[in-house]
């Protein structure tokens, strides 16, 4: 008899286990609107180009049907942003400074009236961040070298958006699941090479003696180089750098770099392997080269690439109707170019532009500007002739071969073809080679309307698109921020640390510990080692600001270090 009451105890017992849990899946679903958020980027455009897009390649656009509202840009210090401070504030939140990844602003040359909403130098955390420590998987994708602003944003906290190699070391230590782009020079060092699978040898840039590479594969990443092993992965951790640098334009990759995968196929794979974590994943994608061929003003590599980036959106709206549980954001971060439809250029009536005296210069257009300029043999205007004609299939007077030569001194000779040649044998307008402060578009799909969350449309700032994707996934950004920022002057008197090479290429943290323990931590990583043996690995990184001497150590590490008890 005991034993039945046992037995029937133990049931009672595991069926409450059961129903407990399935109770909790059932709420954490009715509290989070979303399992999955997908952020693309179309770095530096807005409206202008999605019609230009449609008419090039004479068909709707996937994004054609998810206009949603528009975005201002403006950054702390100035009303046109530059793309560092705009990343940050829609990975984060924050408005910060120029060149700033991921920390408060510079307070010396604010905006009139800004009040800033981070302190000074201070890491904020990013959506990423805050999904990766909820336990959901996450990614990053860019066209550029990975390190670059707008992916740098949601994975380190630095002042300087040239810092690529401390940016990758952050990046490395952040411990995301699936990263793809260019920018594997940044991961060893500059007495180091690599050879890849294709027999190009790709040298090293870091001057800090850190062999990132070996660091991904000591734990237990998967590192590709081509698109052909992309193609073959069936799970993560992975990176996958295609070039040593930034990744070919869309127009020029199969005849540079065939062994690049496209934006779309890169998107396509990352969701694949980010999709099996079943507590969902988190991932940001950037057609990087678009800003690229707005600085050039070259027409035809801003809309192929744009073209490829709406391509990429289609595998996220799909994966998303399947799905049913992703919420799909699209956003530029600013605009470039100031690029229009219609200039000062060819004659004629502006109200009797056809649809082949727009396109079809474009169209014959076989490269890129500055794929371009490597094939003109002689800067002569038979040269510059010659290489227009051949490549782009336009024949340009010699006035315009002189004005590309006069300009080449001081633009350099594929922003001096793009720009001349646009403006005089086509009907793209550009008014500037930087960027623009006018609000950009906001895009947006979504199978339903989430439990819980506002949705999506309106007028946003750029601020307001991190807490959106934040609402959807169920995170609070700032008590993210907390937990994985806290300051060592906060715990430790001046007496029990200090920062040693702080002003180096490798700048580390010491702690002093009770009985004669000593902990030592790189900036930039996520490791704490103990008399130089034990260590621990963190949930986040540890952050160094050199303009302040601050030092930010995850409170997971803290908990690791008290243990030992401080001098």
């Amino acid at each position: 008899m005991k034993n039945n009451v046992k037995k029937i105890l133990v049931v009672v017992f595991i069926l409450g286990i059961i129903v407990s849990t399935a109770s909790l899946s059932q709420a954490r679903r009715e509290v989070s609107p979303y399992d999955n958020v997908i952020v693309l980027v179309p770095d530096g455009c807005n409206q202008n180009i999605q019609t230009l897009a449609r008419w090039y390649s004479d068909e709707p656009l996937v994004l054609d049907s998810m206009v949603s509202g528009s975005v201002s840009t403006y950054m702390a210090n100035s009303i046109i942003t530059g793309s560092a401070a705009a990343a940050t504030a829609f990975a984060t939140g924050h408005k910060t400074s120029v060149r700033f990844l991921g920390v408060g602003p510079r307070t010396d040359d604010l905006l009139t009236g800004f009040e800033p909403t981070a302190a000074p130098y201070a890491p904020i955390a990013s959506v990423l961040e805050g999904s990766k420590l909820n336990g959901k998987a996450v990614g990053l994708i860019a066209t550029s070298r990975i390190s670059h602003a707008t992916p740098a944003a949601y994975a380190c906290h630095i002042d300087d958006r040239g810092k690529d190699n401390d940016i990758m070391e952050n990046m490395v230590y952040e411990d995301i699941d699936v990263v793809f782009g260019g920018g594997f020079r940044h991961l060893i060092n500059d007495t180091d090479s690599y050879t890849t699978t294709f027999g190009d040898t790709w040298g090293g840039k870091r001057t800090d003696g850190q062999n990132l590479y070996q660091v991904l594969l000591d734990r237990g990443y998967s590192f590709v180089d081509n698109e052909d092993d992309m193609d073959s992965l069936t799970s993560g951790p992975v990176w996958g750098m295609f070039d040593d640098s930034h990744m070919d334009p869309e127009m020029d990759r199969e005849t540079l770099h065939p062994t690049q995968p496209s934006l779309a196929d890169m998107t396509a794979k990352a969701i694949q392997l980010l999709s099996k974590d079943p507590e969902g994943f988190f991932l940001m994608v950037e057609g990087s080269q678009i800003d690229w061929a707005g600085h050039a003003n070259d027409g035809a590599y801003m809309v192929t690439d744009f073209i490829e980036f709406d391509e990429a959106v289609k595998v996220a709206v799909n994966f998303a109707k399947s799905d049913k549980r992703t919420l799909v954001l699209v956003f530029p971060d600013h605009n470039t170019g100031g690029m229009t439809l219609g200039n000062y250029g060819p004659g004629g009536a502006y109200t009797h532009v056809t649809y082949e005296e727009l396109v079809e210069p474009l169209k014959g257009m076989t490269m890129s500007s500055g794929a371009l300029a490597g094939k003109v043999d002689s800067l002569t205007i038979s040269g510059v002739k010659d290489a227009i004609s051949e490549y782009w299939n336009i024949n340009i007077s010699n006035d315009s071969a002189q004005k590309i030569l006069d300009l080449e001194a001081e633009l350099g000779l594929s922003y001096a073809i793009a720009h001349i040649v646009s403006m005089e044998y086509t009907h793209i307008g550009w008014t500037t080679f930087g960027h623009n402060g006018g609000d950009v578009p906001l895009w947006s799909y979504s199978s339903h309307p989430g439990r819980g969350f506002s949705g999506v449309s309106g007028f946003y700032d750029n601020t307001e698109l991190a807490y959106l994707a934040a609402e959807a996934l169920d995170i609070n950004l700032d008590s993210t921020t907390n937990e994985l920022f806290v300051e060592v002057s906060e715990v430790l008197d001046d007496t029990q640390w200090t920062v040693e090479d702080s002003t180096g290429d490798n700048p580390e943290i010491v702690i002093q510990l009770a009985d004669g323990n000593e902990a030592r931590i790189n900036a930039g990583s996520d490791v704490i080692r103990i008399n130089g043996s034990t260590y621990t690995q963190l949930k986040g990184i540890v952050v160094y600001a050199p303009m302040t001497g601050q030092v930010w150590i995850p409170q997971d590490g803290w908990n690791y270090l008290e243990a030992y008890g401080f001098n």
